[in-house]
């Protein structure tokens, strides 16, 4: 390659570097303004409907046919125009329309800022009712469309009563280097004799010791009550009671479970041993300085304890007997070791659990 070519070849790689480098900076400006609701409307990446001609919408809950107690999914609106257009939400539509651009009234479900939609936790909320959203668009007053939401109960649920995992130990701050050693000196009187000793290195911090990680918390005392639901008998009406709270389910032995937990929780990590500092060197002379002696490591901390296993006491109506194996149960140390086997007493319950 001639001296010319290669430095046009040079210049080229030097210009698509620069290329590069700015179309990764345009792309981490769209990234960033994207975050920000009005900056993505100028940038077209979202839109709002107060402008366009919207005749309909539609809403549905994407893939899922209904929503259990606690849990959520997305909304998906369709947004039809008078021009033929369809306009969609975002996220699980896959769209660009904002939600701030829809207004929902709703009744035992609730709906967020980004559209999605939950259930309360606790099913006493919502037996026998039927949640219900009804949607409005900004700037279209007579465009409207109702939601009703589907109560199912035959997902997996969980009830944790575990206990929180110890935090981690602080790692030890690394030792001080050493200051170098100063240099000889020529006597002025005397330069043919060249340089006088070279002084010592100083000696390197020790490195701190990393801080012991805390242990894991206990797993709680958990009592269970099972039996059939007096109004739906294919349901189960689950009652859960820890040391400071309890938690109530309605669960469908057909395809749905409830796993409750009171495992210990892990030891926190032990905090890494600070490096030790590194020794000066020695100052240049004749003869040259020692260097200064490495600061030692600090040790690590020690792991936490881990949080003992919970215990667990079922007590399951004759009725519901059947469907035990809807009910799965985890008792364990925070570092895994099995806790004491759970205990079942089979008695007649009273209904209802709550």
């Amino acid at each position: 390659m001639s001296r010319s070519n290669a430095v046009s070849y040079l210049r080229e790689l030097q210009s698509r570097r620069h290329r590069s480098r700015a179309i990764a900076l345009l792309l981490l400006i769209v990234t960033a303004l994207a975050g920000c609701s009005s900056s993505a409307v100028l940038l077209g990446l979202r839109t709002r409907l107060q402008n366009e001609p919207v005749t309909q919408i539609s809403a549905s809950l994407g893939d899922a046919s209904g929503l259990a107690p606690g849990h959520s999914a997305q909304l998906v609106i369709v947004a039809s125009t008078s021009d033929g257009k369809q306009l969609t939400t975002t996220g699980a539509g896959h769209g660009k329309v904002l939600f701030d651009s829809f207004t929902f009234d709703t009744r035992i479900a609730q709906v967020s800022e980004d559209g999605v939609v939950s259930l309360p936790a606790d099913p006493r909320l919502s037996r026998g009712q039927l949640p219900h959203i009804h949607i409005g668009v900004v700037g279209h007053p007579n465009v409207v469309a109702d939601l009703d939401v589907l109560v199912r109960y035959d997902v997996a649920f969980v009830a944790d009563f575990s206990g929180k995992a110890g935090t981690d130990g602080m790692d030890g701050m690394n030792g001080t280097d050493g200051s170098a050693g100063s240099d000889g000196s020529i006597d002025p009187s005397n330069p043919s004799a060249g340089p006088g000793a070279g002084g010592r290195g100083g000696d390197g911090d020790a490195g701190k010791d990393g801080d012991n990680g805390q242990p894991g918390q206990p797993g709680e005392a958990v009592q269970i009550w099972v039996r059939l639901d007096a109004d739906s008998p294919q349901l189960l009406q689950v009652r859960v009671a820890g040391d400071h709270q309890e938690k109530w389910f309605l669960v469908d032995p057909n395809g749905g479970s409830l796993t409750v937990k009171a495992d210990g929780g892990p030891g926190g990590r032990g905090g890494k041993g600070g490096r030790g500092g590194q020794g000066g060197r020695g100052g240049s002379g004749f003869p040259s300085g020692l260097a200064g002696t490495d600061g030692r490591n600090g040790w690590d901390g020690t792991d936490g304890r881990a949080g003992k296993a919970g215990t667990l006491l079922v007590s399951i109506d004759p009725a519901a007997l059947a469907y035990k194996s809807s009910l799965v149960l985890s008792n364990k140390d925070g570092n895994g070791t099995p806790g004491p086997a759970p205990q079942f007493h089979v008695e007649s319950l009273a209904a209802p659990l709550w």
